[in-house]
């Protein structure tokens, strides 16, 4: 059996496919290329070695691909604008790329929500596959064009923790003026719930909760959860985060830059894109169960959202996407989409994928 490819070496293949597209020698296409550089802000510090470094990975993979003569910089958070501005910055063109999710951005359009991921919405693999081949990928770029902008997928988190909590959440009640770090769409749910959202942005978290500002905070999960350092200053650590069943992130390019790039680097930078966000996703699910272990070995107190706190939550979701869907025709567009495509897919997932996930976790000490 031959060995598995890497995603590095498997774009590196793929990358050479595309730029061999003629019969042009290799060194007259390397001789003709032309030399790009870009800035790139990320909307993470530095210190979230994943999420950032799905930036790095891009920007390692696009300069390798066109033997250094197209480099992407890397800036993380706050070092050209906040974290929470990317967009406004390749939308301005003070910057040519942002690597951001497109749900920080729901203020401008409701529908960027659907190019992460919607709470109740989908896992991982069918967020990726929404965006591949159920248009996902037109209907936020149709959006998104009206902020001079283009996106590629590039990362996943997978599905993310419920976050941490000071105190223990039994209850709808105990939401009730609950200050909550969380992103997206389901603030708005949760304030339906009683709850207080904030959206404030991963290094002013931990301050917040230590002073009591915030009663409780999510970010992704056990690998960032740790390196935040949120278990120091609230022990109780909630699953699932029903939000984010599988985060998408993008890299989002400026609409004139992208437009202007050669039709090799555009394929470059599109397979540079589903390579990082391979890379993104793996390097979670490589991290995470050791993280949590960590954390529990430390204190961490592993609770469950009750039932009562997921129905309620399921409900006042679908009232936040009906009142969306009656003021927002492109919002209304993407989440009868995604509603048809989860429940055409999702009859599959429990007969297979469900059964078997279902079974390893119940015999893991078996084998």
């Amino acid at each position: 059996m031959t060995a598995p490819q890497t995603p590095r070496r498997q774009f590196l293949k793929t990358a050479g496919l595309a730029a061999a597209g003629s019969v042009v020698a290799a060194p007259a296409i390397a001789q003709s290329a032309p030399e790009i550089s870009w800035r790139l802000t990320s909307s993470f510090p530095k210190s979230l070695d994943t999420i950032y470094g799905t930036a790095e990975t891009l920007s390692k993979y696009v300069s390798e691909a066109t033997g250094g003569k197209f480099k992407i910089q890397t800036f993380s958070a706050g070092e050209i604008v906040p974290g929470l501005q990317a967009l406004d910055a390749v939308q301005t063109g003070s910057v040519e790329c942002a690597h951001t999710p497109t749900y920080f951005y729901i203020g401008k359009d409701p529908a960027l929500a659907f190019g992460t991921g919607v709470p109740f919405g989908l896992n991982a693999r069918q967020q990726h596959s929404w965006w591949h081949f159920m248009q996902g990928r037109e209907m936020i770029n149709a959006v998104l064009e009206r902020y001079n902008a283009v996106a590629y997928a590039c990362g996943n988190s997978g599905a993310q923790m419920g976050g941490f909590f000071r105190k223990e959440i039994k209850d709808v009640a105990d939401l009730n003026g609950l200050k909550f770090r969380v992103g997206g769409l389901a603030g708005q749910i949760l304030a339906k719930l009683g709850v207080v959202p904030q959206q404030i942005a991963p290094g002013d978290v931990y301050p917040a909760l230590e002073r009591g500002t915030l009663d409780a905070a999510e970010f992704v999960g056990p690998y960032d959860d740790e390196k935040l350092g949120f278990l120091q200053v609230a022990k109780y650590y909630y699953a699932p985060g029903w939000w984010e069943g599988g985060a998408m992130l993008h890299l989002v390019v400026n609409k004139q830059k992208h437009d202007e790039l050669p039709a090799t680097y555009k394929a470059i930078l599109a397979n540079a894109c589903e390579a990082a966000n391979n890379w993104m996703l793996a390097k979670y699910d490589a991290v995470n169960g050791p993280a949590l272990r960590r954390m529990v070995e430390k204190g961490a107190e592993l609770r469950f959202f009750s039932p009562a706190i997921m129905d309620a939550a399921l409900k006042a979701s679908n009232e936040v996407y009906a009142e969306l869907s009656a003021k927002s025709p492109d919002f209304k567009k993407a989440w009868d989409s995604v509603q048809a495509y989860r429940n055409e897919v999702l009859p599959w997932w429990q007969l297979n994928e469900f059964q078997y996930d279902s079974f390893m976790v119940r015999t893991r000490g078996r084998s």
